[in-house]
């Protein structure tokens, strides 16, 4: 059963850059990812997962971040290819960045599988919590493709987070190849499954003429969404090129601004609640394919 699983993952969701786009080398006992210079505020981890892998991770902070996004990024690029839109998100968002690649991406160990994934973002999450002590009330899970995988496995498990966005994301391995209705054991992702088990906000960004992981995937997993925020269905939007359209980053900023403003409500609400000691004394009551 595994190796079918195995095989079915490796055929229809892992496309590595060959050769990866960037090197890590360790100097004087730190980490340096080649090409980003100290000026960029970025730091570089190998954090080693469950399945015994060294998963490449980069932390872009922002001096003054409302959050920190820990993003899953697609099947067909590595962390060396994504930097100049951390660095606009960050700017934009005004928000920590956390990105990895998974196990036999760039400069990560291991091979890449369905499981690895889940371990690589396990092992990254980790890492947010014991280097940088984020709360998980204080992180957004982004799952770009492929991505939404790891992104809602861990979405699933965490009942404080602040939000998921999925950007053109799947509803399953096999659900972008064939529009079957029932969720086959071999199947990988299973994303269709995970989404109703997210009790945070979650935001879809989907193109409307994505011709690699079809529209109907990203409206299915908002309709699915117990706490659903407005979608962006981008007009004419491919799969690789959502980044581009000036609606992605003003929805994406909007969004970041609401989920502020709800964590401010919550922590208002939370101060002004009264003390439950005092209360019961004074009452005395008992969630590239093939093309791309």
């Amino acid at each position: 059963m595994g190796n079918v699983t195995s095989s079915v993952a490796a055929k229809f969701a892992f496309f590595p850059p060959d050769p990866p786009t960037y090197d890590v080398y360790r100097e004087e006992g730190k980490l340096f990812f080649s090409g980003v210079t100290a000026d960029k505020n970025m730091d570089v981890h190998l954090v080693e997962t469950k399945g015994g892998n060294k998963v490449v991770a980069t932390f872009w902070r922002h001096p003054f971040a409302r959050f920190t996004i820990l993003y899953s990024h697609g099947n067909a690029a590595d962390l060396g290819q994504m930097q100049e839109l951390f660095i606009e998100l960050r700017a934009h968002l005004r928000v920590n960045i956390m990105s990895y690649d998974y196990s036999g991406y760039g400069a990560s160990t291991g091979k890449p599988s369905e499981f690895n994934t889940y371990y690589d973002i396990d092992a990254v999450y980790n890492c947010l919590k014991s280097e940088y002590s984020i709360k998980p009330e204080d992180v957004i899970l982004y799952g770009q493709s492929v991505g939404s995988g790891p992104t809602l496995h861990l979405a699933s498990r965490l009942p404080r987070l602040r939000a998921v966005v999925l950007h053109s994301a799947i509803l399953s391995g096999i659900r972008v190849l064939y529009p079957v209705k029932l969720t086959f054991w071999f199947d990988i992702f299973k994303n269709i499954d995970k989404i109703r088990h997210v009790s945070c906000p979650v935001l879809v960004i989907h193109g409307t003429n994505d011709d690699i992981v079809d529209w109907s995937h990203g409206k299915r997993l908002w309709e699915l969404s117990k706490e659903k925020y407005d979608p962006l269905w981008v007009k004419g939007g491919g799969h690789c090129n959502l980044e581009t359209y000036p609606e992605y980053i003003k929805h994406l900023r909007k969004f970041v601004n609401a989920m502020e403003k709800l964590s401010q409500s919550r922590q208002t609400k939370q101060n002004s609640a009264p003390n439950p000691a005092i209360a019961e004394t004074k009452h005395n009551k008992c969630l590239r394919f093939t093309k791309g």
